[in-house]
């Protein structure tokens, strides 16, 4: 994801470290705004609620290029490190939601598939009423009791009526 962020924005991260380099959220608001250009006006300021509201307008962006709120974080996962790994799946998923959108920007992870809808015609729905399956011919293996055991009962190699109690 670091890679991917550093090729698209086209300069390398300040710090060596992932989070770090992300809290303040300005390398965010690079890359939002190359994937939508002049989306988001980047502050820098060691204030949290700056930092905070960067991340949260990146957040916004990624929600714009179609990211469903299940793949994004919360602003405080990346703020105070809560959920790192969330981060770098909503970074993934940004990149395939943004190849879709037509940015030109290469892709991180998994293309998302396209719709395939098929249709059938009134003719072939019927022709398919009638089809009997003949896997289930002869099929005779219902519910069963096979392998039911009925007697002492051990749990983990430990007999619950053999439990000793110390006093």
């Amino acid at each position: 994801a670091r890679e991917w962020i550093e090729t698209v924005v086209g300069e390398p991260f300040p710090l060596p470290e992932f989070q770090p380099s992300l809290k303040d959220g300005v390398i965010l608001c690079k890359l939002m705004n190359v994937l939508i250009p002049g989306f988001v006006k980047i502050k820098s300021s060691k204030m949290p609620f700056i930092q905070m509201e960067n991340i949260a307008k990146f957040l916004q962006g990624c929600e714009k290029l179609g990211c469903p709120k299940h793949d994004l974080f919360q602003t405080i996962d990346l703020y105070e490190n809560k959920n790192p790994g969330q981060v770098v799946d909503a970074i993934f998923s940004l990149s395939r939601h943004a190849v879709k959108s037509g940015c030109d920007v290469p892709i991180l992870g998994p293309k998302l598939a396209d719709k395939h809808e098929v249709e059938f015609s009134e003719e072939v729905l019927n022709a398919g009423k009638h089809i009997v399956n003949t896997f289930q011919y002869g099929y005779n293996g219902g519910a069963s009791q096979t392998g039911i055991r009925h007697g002492r009962r051990e749990i983990g190699g430990i007999d619950p009526g053999r439990v000793a109690v110390d006093v």
